[in-house]
């Protein structure tokens, strides 16, 4: 029986460039966040309570993309089904098993 190879392009990303995909996205939210939280005190009105929301949300928004895994290619394909076989009968000249005795529960 042959087993399936992967193919190099059905691999998951490797821990390294994954981990640096998830910096990626958090430190560019948390960068829009220090540009909210600069804007809440520069701009007058209304625009300062949507850069105030801004800035309190952005970094539970953060996380979750951050932790996010980009799993478009990472499913690994598993080897193929094992084949049936049936099992064969015992043969008839086989003598008789033990009886247990009382009590012996294994």
């Amino acid at each position: 029986m042959t087993m399936k190879q992967p193919s190099i392009t059905s691999l998951p990303v490797s821990p390294d460039e994954e981990r640096r995909s998830r910096m990626r996205k958090y430190s560019i939210a948390m960068s829009v966040r220090m540009a909210c939280i600069v804007l809440v005190f520069v701009v007058p009105g209304w625009w300062m309570w949507v850069f105030a929301l801004g800035a309190i949300v952005l970094p539970y928004i953060a996380v979750v993309l951050a932790n996010v895994s980009d799993n478009r290619a990472g499913r690994v394909d598993a080897p193929g089904p094992v084949p049936y076989r049936a099992i064969e009968p015992l043969p008839e000249d086989l003598p008789p098993m033990p009886d247990r005795p009382a009590g012996d529960d294994r």
